[in-house]
């Protein structure tokens, strides 16, 4: 699908190959305070989530895709969540595993992707996202494609025995017909 897939990177599918990026992304706690997630996932769990990652987002309200390089390295994770049909709205969020992969535009490519195919496949009216108020990166990332912060959530997240805020950043699709 061309929608999908841009100057360096692509999106795609998940493949049972991805085992290992999606258990390992899945059982850092780094990330856990982004995903709340409260428990590792065993390899098990997450093959079988693989397997049955075909099903239409309109039955189960999400999509998740690898980042993946033109050499078909995937490099990271990007979800549409909370997927609202009749709202025409979804969450969206990614995660680039590696540091050495981090800052390279995948990211940042990867979202634009995304967009483009909520918008023009999906046919969505809005996206948002939740950003911790120390994540820089991602706050510039989400504002360069034209996301705007539009609240804070006081003392969201718990981390460390210390609250986080947490920005709601929210993209409306100004192309619509």
């Amino acid at each position: 699908m061309q929608t999908l897939k841009g100057k360096h990177i692509y999106l795609r599918a998940l493949e049972p190959e991805d085992l290992k990026l999606v258990h390992s992304i899945e059982n850092d706690e780094r990330i856990w305070e982004i995903s709340q997630t409260q428990t590792p996932f065993s390899k098990y769990i997450i093959e079988d989530y693989i397997k049955n990652s075909h099903k239409d987002i309109y039955e189960i309200k999400q999509l998740r895709l690898a980042i993946a390089t033109m050499e078909d390295r995937a490099v990271g994770l990007i979800d549409i969540f909370d997927f609202d049909f009749k709202n025409r709205r979804a969450g969206i969020g990614l995660v680039i595993k590696d540091t050495t992969d981090r800052g390279k535009g995948y990211g940042r490519e990867a979202v634009g992707l995304l967009i483009n195919y909520c918008f023009s496949q999906l046919n969505l009216h809005q996206l948002y996202c939740d950003i911790n108020e120390q994540n820089e990166a991602s706050i510039k990332l989400f504002k360069s494609h034209g996301f705007i912060i539009v609240g804070m959530k006081k003392d969201w997240n718990l981390m460390n025995g210390i609250y986080q805020d947490v920005y709601l950043m929210q993209l409306i699709n100004e192309n619509e017909s």
